[in-house]
């Protein structure tokens, strides 16, 4: 992935995040949203490269925009496979609730798994913890070897959970387990990722949650040296036929974050819209607007986290 194309990448969430800044706490998602499509998808058609969205906002019969499957880019440049959530966390916007981001994940043609839109089970660590976590394991076992690997005592042990519920008996085994619940309402990319970083609070992230987060998630976690194990966990009927058609044989196979973002070349890009565990959001003062975005690249390994200033008057 080159530099200057993963930073090209951050002036795209910039300004899917600001648009959709506008619409915090006003009740109106699909306003945010489609104000977030617009603004990426303006922004992406100004990037010298030939983008392939595998994994966006619909098939194209739902989505009048960055649907799966649509071409964006100049054409001109590299060819890459784009995952991309140009507002992560409706919801949270319309309400004025913690955490949501503008999302991309890219790599090189192949190497990002096109999942079709429907539910995971996941489990999400950081680097440390990385070869001790167990998809099948009961939960207390993960946990007393992720405690282990961290050099931390179980009670001091965060998990991160989407409040659903569905996971009201994953709740109850991590608290028998002895450790701590931290309960979020949406955003299971950044709880996800967070792992990744000592400091975010978060140890680790567990639960069943959308597919399409599970690859954003994993691109930016097998860069930063974590993992996570994902499996399907259709929601209905024809979900599997969905899964089928994608190309999974068997759907108990356990996918690691290779399998879901192969190779080096790949870039995670994300600009925060409201505070969560792994961004500031949008700040708008009097003459200028405030953006807070990570961007990641595999070939380097770097972590690169950027302020930008956006004047008014520009």
């Amino acid at each position: 992935m080159d530099r200057n194309l993963a930073l090209e990448f951050v002036r795209v969430t910039e300004a899917a995040a600001i648009a959709s800044a506008h619409w915090v706490g006003r009740g109106e998602k699909n306003k945010a949203d489609g104000a977030a499509v617009e603004a990426m998808r303006k922004r992406f058609n100004l990037v010298d490269f030939k983008g392939t969205v595998v994994i966006g906002e619909g098939e194209k019969d739902e989505a009048p925009m960055l649907f799966t499957g649509e071409k964006v880019g100049t054409g001109k440049g590299p060819e890459m496979d784009l995952a991309i959530d140009p507002l992560e966390c409706t919801d949270s916007v319309a309400n004025g609730r913690y955490n949501a981001m503008a999302v991309i994940a890219a790599g090189r043609k192949g190497s990002l798994l096109h999942a079709p839109d429907t539910y995971m089970e996941k489990i999400a660590v950081g680097k440390l913890a990385r070869k001790v976590i167990d998809l099948d394991a009961p939960v207390k076992d993960n946990l007393k070897k992720i405690a282990k690997a961290i050099d931390k005592k179980i009670s001091d042990v965060v998990v991160m959970v989407l409040d659903r519920d569905r996971h009201e008996e994953l709740i109850k085994q991590i608290r028998q387990a002895g450790a701590r619940v931290r309960l979020i309402t949406d955003g299971d990319v950044s709880s996800a990722i967070a792992t990744c970083f000592p400091d975010s609070g978060v140890d680790v992230a567990m639960g069943i949650g959308g597919s399409t987060e599970g690859v954003l998630a994993a691109v930016a976690i097998k860069v930063l040296g974590g993992e996570i194990l994902c499996r399907f966990k259709p929601k209905k009927d024809s979900d599997i036929v969905k899964i089928k058609d994608a190309g999974v044989k068997d759907l108990k196979k356990i996918f690691t974050s290779e399998d879901l973002a192969k190779g080096e070349e790949l870039s995670f890009t994300a600009t925060g819209v409201i505070e969560g565990p792994l961004l500031q959001g949008v700040v708008f003062e009097e003459n200028k607007i405030i953006t807070h975005s990570v961007v990641t690249r595999g070939i380097s390994g770097t972590i690169r986290y950027i302020t930008t200033h956006h004047h008014f008057y520009k």
